[in-house]
């Protein structure tokens, strides 16, 4: 079965309580984890798109990622804005070697097929104050990044003709009166029907955007899912 959550927040060791953001967030590590075991088993797969810890060096995030890295299944992470801690790939697979981290794979302009599905995806990006120029510097790059992801995700499409391509983004799409015309351009001219993304906290229901132009979006924070793995059929 394949599962995704965004935004696990962790801070294992660092002093960052998430309680300041409100009482649904105490011991959230705890409620995360207590759902994950409910549900997750060790031949499925969850996908964490984006701010996975706090720690702003693969040092601070270790526990973090030992603690992921301790409950079952596979587990694929992509980058978010809170991921100060993140490296290049080598450094960061490098670490994982070290400190025997063997259930955790990274997304970075590549593609993974699992539980007949291919996971794709990037960070992407939002400004809710108003684009300025590098923000648009950044966003093309995270579009020829998501597309990067995608042409690896096509090749495994040929291996799997069944096979859905799904993608995983951090920052939403579509969100009010922002739309990110670089993703969804790339969206749109692969096909892509199923978007799943996290970022944002505290939204109501009738905020969020969940389709444009026949591509549904799928809000997966953390918090949004009361800390629950959510399944994808």
């Amino acid at each position: 079965m394949l599962y995704a959550i965004a935004d696990t927040h962790l801070s294992l060791s660092v002093d960052k309580p998430m309680d300041i953001f409100g009482p649904r967030w105490e011991n959230h590590h705890e409620k995360l984890k207590e759902n994950w075991l409910r549900s997750v088993g060790p031949d499925d797969t969850v996908v964490i798109p984006g701010d996975i810890s706090w720690g702003i060096s693969l040092e601070e995030a270790k526990e973090d990622l030992l603690f992921l890295d301790s409950l079952p299944g596979r587990k694929i992470i992509g980058k978010g804005n809170h991921d100060y801690w993140w490296a290049t790939l080598n450094k960061i697979n490098a670490f994982f070697a070290e400190n025997d981290i063997n259930t955790i794979s990274i997304l970075y302009n590549n593609a993974f097929f699992c539980e007949n599905k291919i996971i794709c995806g990037t960070r992407g990006w939002i400004n809710e104050f108003g684009v300025k120029t590098e923000d648009e510097r950044i966003i093309k790059r995270e579009a020829a990044r998501l597309e990067l992801s995608l042409r690896e995700g096509v090749k495994l499409k040929e291996e799997h003709p069944e096979s859905e391509i799904l993608v995983f983004l951090h920052y939403p799409a579509v969100f009010g009166e922002f739309i990110n015309y670089d993703i969804v351009d790339v969206l749109y001219r692969y096909g892509i029907e199923n978007v799943y993304y996290g970022h944002l906290h505290g939204v109501r229901e009738n905020q969020l955007d969940k389709e444009y132009i026949d591509i549904k979006f799928h809000m997966i924070a953390a918090d949004y899912l009361d800390f629950k793995p959510m399944p994808i059929p």
